[in-house]
């Protein structure tokens, strides 16, 4: 250690150039080539080729134990010696976090561990970095230097590539010794979230999106990885050509999103990082694996919805490349009972995967809100946002419960957990088998109120559900979310098409057709957000129609078209004053007037989400010829609570005092304007919300397609005539504002309605 005094000004003069990445990763190759590598040869090469004063290399031990197992510069009698548990030390913190550190004074870190047999007393700075593969941690790799310095980026993404290459050794070297697959392979793990989609699924889990392990790192031919990743690229766009044409809705309209996807795979800066890497010595799938590592760390940290989401075209870019490179297998032709687990998930890609079979989805980064779990309800699918790194934790195969009421997710559950769930899932068939019973029976109470249940849909595919569930129409179609998973607005003829299968579809039943709902969550590729401080509440929807008249009324006259003269019904939303909704009426009444044959009777509505409009009632019923509330919006607006914020999911109520008189007013006002009201939105479905709905005198609820039948189950027991003195007298004793869902919930449970 005292022969090294001379070596820091020599290694300084060195510095600014780094130590040789290429040279490094070819003595690597070279050594590995010669079947004699070790593990104290690869610190000897990292420790040497990054110009470090000392290198570690610890592997996985049985029972959450990481043992020193090379060292270059520190004392080698400690090899095999020094142990650490998991999160003990910063070498034990990196293993069990998963995380990079880079540390220029190691020694004052919280965390650092002393251990006098290892000689590491004289070095400052520490870079260490965890070994993983396939999600597991299975040792960490760190270098150390005596100057106290944070290491550059360069020195950072050469000992992350390194720490790639020391995974595969180590899995194929230790596995006897340390477990087959590092820290907790069996241990049952539970995972919190928030539900985007209600529903219970057991079954295997299928991690999408993890890193997976690449059989071949290093290469010395260039040229060829170089002309290999041109022709990935290729078929990487040839196979979006086809899988767009082929199963997308919208067909040919799908283009802007192929455009955006290509972007990503197709930006210069992109592909030089790749090929930059390659002629380092990487292979072409340890190069685009290296580059979209560091393209996400980098896109995590920016604050911007819109660029964060296209962290979803990144990892399916990787995914395609790396099936094109061969080193990773495609999606499965069918995924019959899987429980999917991804970072990010479009409503492109759940369509896709939905049509593979899979029985419910884990979703690390997602919203209640966003579109995909909107479309996850419209499509039954258990959905749950859980908390990150299960996606790392998880492997193929995994048993899994997938508790998408309960908000959990459970990994590798214990037999005793599974019974219970066993129990609940049977119980659940017969549930379900005894409300088919309710399919074809009107809604109709016991005091003879007739009440109408209609569907809350955005895609064609889903009006199968018209006939599933008995409904008596299409309360709310979302004209926007064919756009969204097609990428883009489609043409009018386009558009036309689109609604003239829907109307086809329904068969006579009433569709309520709602305009274009874009912005806030909602933004199509290429549409930057504006920066907007509350997008929930800035331009979007209506807004964003009446600012773009053109996009509007392309879309009128598509649906005025697409009616081929049949009976057709448009409600605007978010509209928030009586202007407004003239305005866009007057719209529609200048295409009317355009096309031929006009509608057999036309209807236009209005969704009332917005408080202000419960201030001019009186113009706004002389205008509109029906209201659908919409219960989503509307809680968030009235009660200053966006409904996206975990913290205020449960903090205020439909079924309170604010709520329940703000509907009863709407009710009175409707009845003596004779104008049609509706209730649309997550509250519609819930059994005692729609009871109480009810009982207020709203007599057409509209919700997804699974809500419908135990709504009917419970409105077709009850007796409203004896519900509204009871819920009077709940209101009254409530009317500081509280909820009274408990006592309306033992007042049903009495009565034998199963809410």
């Amino acid at each position: 250690m005292q022969s090294g005094a001379e070596t820091p000004p020599k290694r300084r003069k060195r510095k600014p150039k780094f130590g040789d990445t290429r040279q490094l990763f070819a003595l690597l190759r070279e050594h590995l080539a010669s079947g004699a590598a070790s593990l104290a040869d690869i610190a000897r090469l990292v420790s040497d080729g990054l110009l470090a004063d000392a290198a570690v290399i610890y592997v996985a031990r049985p029972g959450e134990l990481l043992e020193l197992a090379a060292t270059q510069g520190l004392n080698v009698n400690a090899v095999g010696h020094t142990r650490l548990r998991a999160g003990e030390g910063i070498i034990g913190m990196v293993a069990a976090s998963g995380d990079i550190l880079n540390l220029a004074d190691a020694q004052n870190h919280p965390r650092y561990v002393y251990r006098a047999e290892i000689g590491e007393e004289a070095m400052a700075s520490m870079l260490a970095v965890p070994v993983k593969r396939a999600g597991r941690t299975l040792g960490v790799i760190a270098v150390m230097s005596r100057e106290a310095r944070v290491y550059s980026p360069m020195e950072v993404e050469a000992l992350a590539t390194v720490s790639m290459l020391l995974a595969e050794i180590l899995a194929k070297a230790g596995a006897t010794d340390m477990g087959e697959e590092g820290f907790s392979d069996t241990l049952p793990r539970r995972y919190a979230g928030h539900v985007l989609s209600a529903g219970i699924a057991r079954g295997q889990i299928l991690p999408y999106g993890a890193p997976p392990p690449i059989g071949r790192l290093l290469t010395d031919d260039p040229d060829a990885e170089i002309k290999r990743l041109n022709v990935a690229v290729d078929a990487a766009n040839k196979g979006l050509d086809k899988l767009f044409s082929a199963n997308m809705p919208g067909g040919a309209t799908s283009r802007d999103v192929l455009e955006a996807y290509r972007m990503v795979t197709q930006s210069s800066g992109w592909l030089t990082q790749i090929r930059e890497a390659i002629e380092d010595g990487l292979t072409a799938e340890t190069a685009v694996d290296k580059v979209a590592r560091n393209l996400r760390e980098r896109m995590r940290r920016i604050a911007d919805p819109y660029l964060r989401e296209r962290l979803a075209d990144i990892e399916d870019m990787v995914g395609r490349l790396m099936v094109a490179l061969g080193g990773m297998a495609p999606k499965p032709e069918r995924a019959d009972g899987y429980i999917l687990l991804v970072r990010r998930l479009g409503p492109a890609d759940l369509l896709d995967w939905h049509a593979r079979g899979i029985a419910g989805v884990a979703i690390e980064e997602a919203s209640a809100s966003g579109h995909a779990a909107i479309l996850a309800r419209a499509l039954g699918i258990p959905a749950l946002q859980v908390d990150r790194g299960a996606v790392e934790t998880a492997q193929e195969g995994d048993p899994a419960i997938l508790d998408a009421e309960g908000a959990t997710l459970i990994l590798r559950p214990e037999p005793a957990v599974t019974e219970v769930y066993d129990r609940a899932l049977e119980a659940r068939t017969m549930r379900a088998v005894a409300l088919a019973a309710y399919r074809d029976r009107p809604t109709i109470t016991k005091d003879g109120t007739e009440i109408q249940l209609m569907l809350n849909v955005g895609l064609a595919l889903e009006l199968d559900q018209l006939e599933r569930t008995g409904a008596d129409g299409i309360g709310l179609y979302r004209t926007e979310i064919a756009a969204l998973a097609a990428g883009g607005i489609p043409d009018v003829a386009g558009q036309a098409a689109e609604y003239g299968r829907v109307l086809d579809r329904a068969n006579g039943k009433k569709v309520q057709f709602r305009t274009l709902d874009l912005g806030a969550d909602k933004l199509l590729p290429g549409e930057a957000g504006a920066g907007e401080e509350n997008p929930a509440m800035g331009w979007r929807s209506l807004r964003v129609g009446l600012d773009r008249p053109a996009i509007l009324r392309r879309q009128l006259r598509a649906l005025l078209l697409g009616a081929q003269g049949r009976k057709l019904s448009i409600m605007f939303p978010m509209v928030a004053t009586v202007e407004e909704f003239r305005a866009a009426r007057d719209l529609l009444e200048a295409e009317t007037a355009r096309i031929r044959p006009a509608p057999e009777e036309l209807e236009v509505g209005t969704m009332l989400e917005v408080p202000a409009l419960l201030f001019q009632l009186p113009g706004l019923l002389a205008e509109a010829d029906f209201i659908s509330v919409g219960t989503n919006d509307l809680m968030q607006f009235l009660f200053a609570a966006d409904r996206g914020t975990p913290e205020l999911v449960d903090r205020y109520d439909t079924l309170s005092a604010p709520v329940l008189e703000l509907l009863e007013k709407l009710v009175t006002a409707c009845q003596e304007a004779g104008v049609a009201l509706s209730v649309c939105g997550e509250a519609a479905g819930r059994p005692l919300d729609a009871l109480a709905f009810a009982a207020l005198g709203i007599v057409c609820l509209s919700m997804s397609g699974n809500a419908i039948l135990p709504v009917k189950a419970v409105l077709v027991e009850a007796d409203l005539n004896a519900l509204r003195p009871v819920l009077r007298e709940l209101r009254r004793a409530g009317a500081a504002g509280g909820s009274i869902r408990e006592p309306l919930a033992a007042w049903a449970r009495e009565h034998n309605l199963a809410v």
